[in-house]
């Protein structure tokens, strides 16, 4: 049976072989695994430390290498950046077993060729422990300091300034923190939380009605009962303030026009009550079966989910009155859950920007007059937020933007940041037909 690092390993060459998303390849090895919960809670953050601090890690290798660390064979660096991240960052792991073990490892996977530089370059960062460049460079310093590629490093510090630019980044390392949003329809904020601590999960209030903030010891979400008997839905702060800012009132239809895998619409669904409609669309017809597990799950009647290109009208869908565009987006600011995201290329973001407005502006067609219509991204990106938001209200002059979050700022478009509000990197804009 394969050992907690064996897992790690295996996972992080299947990552970096298919370029899929973090979570559903780390998952797919824990649940195949006989691990336990200890072991299991080792390989994840094994696993996402690797990934988030890898060009931490590969400057410190880089300082012992002869050659460029990019000629290295790709299982054997994966070996090293282990072993590295052990050393530098996982207090509890004896130095001399972070060594060893990264040398069996080499030896198990027929990698006994790299055995001796795997041994001599981790001893050497063993000894000098983490290293970082100069200052002065402040792209280069960030960049490197919190493992972010400096291209996009540089675009912060242009659009953001350093002060917001390093609190996000230093808030984007280790674990998240996991909000939930309350099924109104079934329970109460009080109630779920003496639930939850039945089952051995803790939860408390947060800034925001009915939601909370959960603490896990590595159980799967998913297992508890609370989970199951659909008392809640898993939803970041800032998705869940985004819903508020349409303000939806009892008996409102409402149009999730990027649904899946749905959260949105679940909390829309609750403001809506029994009286009003969500419709919630998606493009893949399986990510639309997302939604209708989760509606079943929640046992939200009044959502309907439908398969549907956000950037093209339908005529017969008729009018709404509040509209969400929850956009595809480069993902920026969620790099904090999903770390392999910031090591996009800028090519990879510009190409996701020829989405947003075309389904802003297809959006913009569903709204009644006197409603509402939501622009929201979880990007930090002018180019992806603000811009999209300007060109909307110049090419549209029936709208006008209204204040999506008065309680919490003046701002007419919100950048939300987990060092400010507790939330993911989050965009939210409103505006109002006036037409």
């Amino acid at each position: 049976m394969p050992d907690a690092r064996q897992i790690a390993f295996n996972a992080l060459c299947k990552l970096q072989k298919d370029s899929s998303y973090s979570n559903i390849t780390l998952d797919a090895f824990l649940s195949g695994s006989e691990l336990d919960t200890r072991d299991k809670s080792f390989v994840s953050a094994l696993f996402y430390g690797v990934i988030e601090r890898q060009i931490t890690l590969d400057y410190n290798l880089s300082l012992y290498l002869s050659k460029p660390i990019k000629k290295l064979k790709p299982e054997v660096l994966t070996i090293m950046r282990m072993g590295a991240y052990q050393l530098l960052f996982m207090e509890k792991v004896p130095s001399s077993a972070a060594v060893n073990e990264s040398v069996k490892l080499s030896i198990k996977n027929s990698l006994q060729f790299a055995k001796g530089l795997i041994n001599a370059v981790l001893r050497k960062i063993s000894t000098n422990g983490l290293r970082l460049p100069d200052e002065n460079d402040k792209a280069n310093y960030l960049s490197i300091k919190y493992s972010c590629n400096r291209w996009l490093v540089e675009k912060w510090l242009s659009e953001y300034g350093s002060e917001d630019t390093e609190a996000f980044l230093k808030n984007s390392l280790g674990a998240s923190d996991i909000y939930i949003r309350v099924n109104t329809e079934e329970t109460d904020s009080g109630s779920l939380i003496k639930l939850l601590r039945e089952e051995g999960v803790d939860a408390e209030k947060t800034y925001l009605d009915d939601a909370l903030k959960i603490k896990f010891g590595g159980t799967d979400i998913e297992k508890i009962k609370a989970f199951k008997d659909g008392l809640f839905h898993v939803q970041d702060l800032a998705c869940q303030l985004s819903v508020k800012a349409l303000d939806i009132k009892e008996g409102d239809r409402v149009f999730d026009l990027c649904s899946a895998p749905g959260g949105k619409a679940f909390t829309a669904a609750q403001y809506a009550g029994k009286t009003g409609e969500v419709l919630a669309f998606d493009i893949y017809e399986n990510r639309v079966e997302l939604i209708k597990k989760g509606a079943e799950r929640l046992n939200l009647s009044n959502i309907k989910a439908l398969c549907g290109d956000a950037s093209v009208y339908n005529s017969d869908l008729g009018f709404a009155d509040r509209v969400l565009c929850d956009v595809p987006c480069s993902g920026f600011g969620i790099i904090g859950k999903k770390p392999e995201i910031k090591y996009k290329s800028p090519d990879e973001a510009k190409e996701i920007e020829k989405l947003q407005y075309p389904i802003l502006k297809n959006g913009a067609k569903y709204v009644k007059k006197g409603g509402l219509l939501l622009y929201s991204t979880c990007t930090l990106s002018k180019a992806e937020n603000e811009e999209v938001c300007e060109r909307f209200l110049n090419e549209h002059k029936n709208f006008v933007s209204v204040k999506p979050l008065p309680e919490i700022t003046d701002d007419i478009f919100v950048t939300l940041m987990p060092h400010k509000n507790g939330t993911d990197g989050f965009f939210i804009a409103l505006f109002e037909r006036k037409e």
